[in-house]
């Protein structure tokens, strides 16, 4: 990986190193909604204190969506005679070139402060030992404040699993490109690189506004990375995907995708409770509830492209939900909120739910007679009308 970044970073413009200084200032200022008295300026770098504010709120307050995620319209077919052994069941998954033990990831959180290296240490302990794959928070913080870099780093703990670097789409459509996301990757010693894309978060945040080029600017960057075997998976954080959305996201050349959507945590409502003033307080509530429910958005990408590498993410709370999102056409289900929850309590703790989880996976499997999780996606039927309802 460093002679991959090396070799690229050789390749940049001579004036690559000054995006990050020509993204600030009096331009960032500029490119606002209209009128430009009805909203503040964005700011020039990202506060390393939001992170914090971010992970107390998450474990403290009333994030969740009150819209669920649409998982529980379906449900597993019994199979009386699974002619399978539990213990011998195959919960191993491919996502693109990976082969990955089990199909479970660890979604990005946090870093860049002492408190998100603890966890993202704990984390990358518990995905060595499971074989999950994992995402680091938004690394803006570690680029705009290098000293903030050590704070990311777990690759010492967890030198074989599959790690995802993050950066933010705001800060791509603001003029970040192959030096900032190579200094992603190398920060952590990632395999690969996810842009986040959460218009909506920033907007009711006050933050990145402007999104103009954006498609244009996550292709260049795909191609570019893609030359050096970095490749670049694109994910929301919450709202979820709509069809064209992902397959305008294929078309950039993205090696993947992050579905999220809606049924888990807010990200507005977590923006509504750290905002600063009682204006973008009601302005995050108003939006809570805004979103493409989960099911739905593995479903819009899967109608986009079938073969495109998959995460499903965005309410999972248990196996039966990893197994859901895995039977509708995910190759990977993601959380992040349980994970902090069980972290928070313990390190024990978090190892046990990640075995309950996986557990629980396996028994869906051997239940319905799947001796694979590709077999899984043949065994998930509607929740019947006389059950639940017109679905």
């Amino acid at each position: 990986m460093g002679d991959q970044v090396s070799a690229l970073t050789r390749r940049l413009s001579a004036d690559a190193a000054e995006r990050l200084a020509r993204s600030s200032g009096a331009e960032a200022s500029a490119r606002v909604l209209e009128p430009a008295a009805a909203v503040t300026p964005v700011p020039a770098t990202r506060d390393p204190a939001a992170k914090g504010r971010h992970l107390e709120v998450c474990r403290t307050e009333a994030v969740e969506y009150c819209k669920r995620t649409g998982l529980e319209s379906f449900e597993f077919r019994n199979q009386a005679l699974p002619e399978l052994s539990l213990r011998e069941l195959d919960i191993s998954t491919r996502l693109g070139p990976w082969h990955l033990p089990t199909p479970l990831m660890i979604a990005p959180m946090t870093g860049g402060t002492p408190e998100g290296l603890a966890l993202n240490r704990l984390y990358a302990v518990a995905a060595e030992r499971f074989g999950l794959a994992m995402g680091v928070g938004s690394q803006r913080v570690g680029i705009e404040h290098p000293d903030r870099a050590r704070w990311y780093r777990v690759r010492d703990v967890a030198p074989s699993i599959l790690l995802f670097a993050n950066i933010g789409a705001g800060q791509l459509a603001r003029g970040w490109g192959c030096a900032e996301a190579l200094k992603a990757v190398q920060m952590i010693e990632a395999d690969a690189l996810f842009v986040h894309f959460n218009p909506v978060q920033e907007a009711v945040q006050g933050g990145d506004r402007d999104f103009r080029d954006i498609a244009k600017r996550l292709a260049t960057l795909c191609g570019d990375l893609a030359s050096e075997g970095i490749p670049v998976f694109a994910r929301e954080v919450c709202f979820g995907l709509s069809e064209d959305a992902a397959r305008r996201l294929v078309e950039c050349g993205v090696a993947g995708l992050d579905c999220s959507g809606a049924g888990g945590t807010s990200w507005a409502k977590v923006e509504a409770f750290c905002a600063k003033t009682p204006r973008r307080r009601a302005m995050g509530l108003r939006f809570g509830e805004w979103g493409i429910p989960t099911a739905r958005s593995i479903r819009n990408v899967r109608r986009a492209s079938s073969g495109i590498p998959l995460i499903a993410s965005g309410g999972l709370r248990t196996g039966i939900d990893l197994a859901k999102v895995l039977a509708l056409g995910a190759d990977v289900g993601a959380m992040a909120r349980p994970f902090l929850l069980q972290a928070s309590e313990s390190e024990a703790a978090l190892h046990a739910f990640i075995e309950d989880l996986l557990d629980e996976l396996r028994i869906c499997m051997f239940g319905s007679g799947a001796g694979s999780v590709a077999a899984l996606r043949e065994r998930l039927d509607p929740v019947s009308p006389s059950v639940a309802g017109d679905i």
